[in-house]
């Protein structure tokens, strides 16, 4: 899941997303439409998808071409529930458009625990690549000994802290939307390392490992999450008429670089991948530190974009949005809350894993697909029993990913904590 396809799309009403365009030249054309999308679709899931591979081997391929076309039907899904009431903006309205408040806040609870998990997959990200850097670098704090990557974590925690004080984050914005830029300069470090330094393409994998398959597919599942941000990019949009093609475009260019990236970090270092392909490369190397670094900066500019829209609810609930000391407070509370998690459970992989089956396989497949059936059939249109059996198909699918995935991962967790 990119981290960027959920900082904008969450929400339980419409002040969690920034109102459609009000003119025509506010609105977005096809190509940088298409931008948006892409840069809604990049993020980390670039770091631990050559160890997704890894755990499924070369035929888990196939799986994560069949999410791909999965996600980016259930997001034409979304589209259409958005053209069945012009009230339709959020992802959430698309909740209560089915199923009324209850759907509003089934939607909204996924999301924000989703971006919460992603919060925190941040910090986790932070202190695994500073330590690869760094990895002398613990200290003691009066009688406790913290180690460098636990000492990493708090570091990236108190330079994030204060970017999550201001209300308005038009700045991170475009900090964020480097997003594409640095997926491209991410991949060409890597692929620079394999051909000019040394670590060449030598390893064979594996066709199939079933073991590790659930993993797999849950990490494939957090890829292609960028449906929270999709209705925000279908309003903003000068021909909506142009979405499926956009869409289409988007997911044909992430899956591209998603599979590259998890293609030459398999045959590069095969099953000694570890949960995030920079931690494999060779330390020193110029090429390792520029791929290290770029991975670093992401989650600085979009952490506040993250926790921003949870803040905001959390501050809506309490009704201390006029206070700005008691939302100073809240901010402050959640990203410690991340921060101790983080600490707690600093298993990168297997977090992502757990986001992508619970949370980003929710959000893509079961959601859409459930939604769609449930508003088509309140407001009466025909049903063609091919799109029927598709969707029941994909909520059979996605309902299997989240119990199989779901298992997988909290039974990981708990392994690694004993």
């Amino acid at each position: 899941m990119a981290a960027a396809s959920t900082t904008t799309g969450a929400g339980d009403n419409n002040a969690d997303l920034p109102p459609p365009p009000s003119s025509a030249s506010d609105k977005t054309g096809f190509l940088k439409t298409c931008f948006n999308g892409v840069n809604a679709l990049s993020g980390i899931g670039l770091l631990s998808i050559p160890y997704a591979l890894s755990q499924g081997g070369w035929s888990s391929l196939a799986v994560f071409l069949a999410i791909a076309v999965i996600c980016c039907y259930t997001g034409i899904l979304l589209q259409r529930c958005m053209d069945a009431s012009a009230l339709v903006t959020t992802y959430p309205d698309i909740g209560a458009l089915a199923f009324g408040r209850r759907g509003r806040l089934a939607v909204a609870a996924f999301m924000y625990l989703e971006l919460y998990l992603v919060a925190v997959d941040f910090l986790i990200l932070e202190g695994d690549n500073l330590h690869k850097l760094f990895p002398g670098a613990g200290f003691r704090l009066g009688g406790l000994r913290v180690g460098a990557k636990q000492g990493f974590v708090l570091a990236a925690t108190l330079a994030v802290l204060p970017t999550t004080w201001f209300s308005s984050l038009g700045v991170l914005a475009y900090a964020a939307a480097g997003g594409a830029l640095a997926s491209v300069v991410l991949i060409a470090a890597v692929m620079w390392v394999a051909v000019f330094d040394g670590v060449g393409f030598h390893e064979r994998g594996r066709l199939v490992h079933w073991a590790g398959m659930p993993s797999a597919v849950s990490l494939y599942s957090f890829c292609f999450s960028g449906h929270a941000v999709f209705p925000m990019i279908y309003n903003g949009m000068k021909d909506r008429k142009r979405f499926p093609m956009v869409l289409f475009i988007c997911f044909v260019v992430s899956t591209l670089s998603y599979g590259f990236m998890g293609v030459i970090g398999y045959l590069m270092y095969g099953d000694a991948l570890m949960s995030q392909v920079t931690l494999n490369l060779p330390p020193g190397k110029v090429s390792s530190k520029v791929a290290i670094y770029t991975t670093l900066v992401n989650p600085l500019t979009k952490y506040a974009l993250v926790v921003a829209p949870i803040a905001e609810a959390v501050e809506a609930a309490l009704g201390v949005r006029k206070s700005r000391l008691l939302c100073v407070l809240v901010r402050t509370a959640l990203v410690v809350g991340t921060a101790v998690v983080a600490l707690a459970v600093p298993f990168f992989a297997d977090v992502v894993a757990l986001t992508g089956a619970l949370l980003s396989c929710t959000a893509t497949m079961l959601l859409p697909s459930l939604c769609y059936l449930r508003v088509r059939a309140k407001l009466g249109y025909k049903k063609p029993w091919l799109e029927t059996a598709a969707c029941v198909v994909i909520a059979a699918v996605g309902t299997a990913i989240v119990v199989l995935g779901t298992y997988s991962s909290v039974k990981q967790i708990v392994q690694r904590l004993k």
